[in-house]
């Protein structure tokens, strides 16, 4: 079972301000949709409420230290950890998302397989939101795809993936 997070971050490792994202880039959500479709994704409770609902074609799992918390469409679990173990027996094919914010990307780090990083050309000062810095060191890059700016893509980025060796 992989488990692997995704992201996407600018040069200074910004991924979001009022918890919303900074940029607008059609072809990184495509790439986020098609990667993670059909799989259990993990999202901390203040990044699932950013979205609004469950992703659809995805089992959804909230992390929260609110033992109250409900919503409709998704399971909720009260760590990392916790989640990590209810997505191993929900997935089918074999591999879990963490999808942030930048407390659960923080966790994870040391348990994750694999990372989707979507790299942004762009540095963004106002950030209130930022990716930890990854430590590269026993980790390969297996792939990395160039996206210029356009029309879609308000700024060029590169989806690169990382495997831990």
């Amino acid at each position: 079972m992989k488990i692997s997070l995704i992201v996407a971050r600018a040069k200074d490792n910004a991924i979001g301000k009022d918890n919303d994202l900074l940029w607008k880039i059609k072809d990184d959500l495509r790439l986020f949709k098609n990667t993670t479709a059909g799989h259990v994704v993990i999202h901390g409770r203040k990044s699932f409420e950013s979205i609004g609902f469950p992703l659809p074609n995805r089992s959804n799992i909230i992390i929260t230290r609110n033992k109250d918390y409900t919503a409709n469409g998704a399971f909720v679990t009260h760590s990392l950890a916790e989640a990590i173990e209810l997505g191993k027996k929900l997935e089918q094919n074999e591999e879990i998302f963490i999808l942030g914010g930048a407390e659960i990307y923080s966790q994870s780090l040391d348990v994750v397989d694999r990372m989707y990083l979507s790299e942004v050309d762009g540095t963004f000062p106002e950030a209130d939101a930022h990716f930890p810095e990854p430590n590269l060191n026993g980790w390969e890059q297996v792939k990395c795809d160039k996206y210029e700016q356009s029309e879609a893509n308000e700024f060029a980025f590169d989806f690169c993936v990382w495997e831990r060796v």
